[in-house]
């Protein structure tokens, strides 16, 4: 099963947590249209810096191999070894761009495509979330009842007997 690396956006103006549906799922393995296509499939995820890089190896390989050995087969050989180590790392090249841009790596997940390492991120995030205090109730308004209960707290006869000390009375000290 492949494996995927899931990435947070940064957090925005006010945000307290990252917005779910902005998460990305990078698979990890070998990417056959970046092998295909490498400089497409580079502009295509907005790989800029990766694309740039690529070009200047590009032209670095051509010239010097034209000037040392000059066969076509062996810069054929290399423009395919090129291809295939940049399928291999495009994942790779994706996690370092995200982490560029400030993005966070959240986890990893298993699944058999992205749809389903979704749905085992979320619910795996789900129950690892801190569980937010549900706010307090109001406080009850004054009803008659209470004001009757508060005014036999008041009074003060000697002959209370119970845990709880008689109004007035110094905290600690039995009357």
């Amino acid at each position: 099963m492949p494996t995927f690396t899931v990435h947070a956006p940064p957090l925005r103006n006010g945000a307290t947590s990252p917005d779910p549906q902005r998460f990305v799922f990078i698979r990890d393995g070998f990417h056959f249209w970046a092998f295909l296509s490498g400089p497409f499939w580079l502009l295509a995820h907005r790989l800029w810096l990766a694309f740039f890089g690529y070009l200047a190896v590009i032209v670095l390989m051509s010239v010097g191999l034209f000037f040392l050995v000059g066969s076509e087969a062996v810069r054929f050989v290399v423009g395919l070894l090129l291809a295939v180590l940049l399928g291999l790392e495009a994942a790779s090249l994706r996690r370092w761009t995200y982490g560029r841009r400030g993005w966070t790596n959240v986890g990893i997940v298993v699944g058999a495509d992205r749809e389903e390492a979704e749905r085992r991120f979320f619910a795996q995030w789900v129950e690892r979330a801190p569980v937010e205090p549900s706010p307090s109730p109001p406080a009850p308004a004054a009803s008659p009842a209470s004001n009757i209960a508060r005014d036999a707290s008041h009074n003060t006869s000697p002959g209370i007997i119970g845990l709880f000390p008689e109004p007035g009375a110094r905290p600690g000290l039995l009357p």
